[in-house]
């Protein structure tokens, strides 16, 4: 297999949109953080990356997204090991849902569509950011009310 300079650009591309991802996740303390979504964006751009080479190399016209799917059902499993039930609450599904995020930002750097994989990074990251604020809010009211409930992530 020949690396070629776009297959370069896509894996660098990917572990700067991952990090910035992770650089969130774990500013804000969470289980997963920079590594754990640089590494999980960096696999699933190399996983797409092979996907489109033995769709070439061998004619399987679908092969791309047979391996799109078998990344999808991966980080899927990846992510309920993110949640954690506790009491009548669950923790975790933020840091699930960015690890899935950002195996879809892997697969857009692997097929070359990095200005989509440039928007999703910036939306996401606007979300976390961004909704901070109002959730601690929320949670606030929340609480003031007496319908307090553990925070989630």
């Amino acid at each position: 297999m020949v690396v070629t300079l776009d297959d370069v650009l896509g894996l660098l591309f990917a572990v700067l949109l991952g990090g910035a991802i992770g650089l969130e996740r774990e500013i804000t303390g969470k289980p997963a953080g920079l590594r754990t979504n640089i590494i999980i964006c960096l696999g699933a751009t190399a996983f797409t990356l092979v996907a489109q080479r033995l769709g070439a190399e061998l004619g399987a016209a679908d092969a791309g997204g047979r391996i799109a799917a078998g990344i999808v059902t991966g980080v899927g499993f990846l992510g309920a090991g993110a949640l954690i039930q506790q009491g009548s609450g669950v923790h975790g599904l933020t840091t699930a849902a960015s690890i899935w995020l950002v195996a879809s930002i892997g697969i857009a750097c692997g097929v070359g569509f990095y200005l989509l994989a440039a928007l999703v990074t910036f939306l996401a990251l606007a979300t976390l950011y961004g909704l901070a604020p109002i959730t601690r809010k929320i949670r606030r009211y929340r609480q003031l009310r007496g319908n307090v409930q553990p925070p989630s992530q």
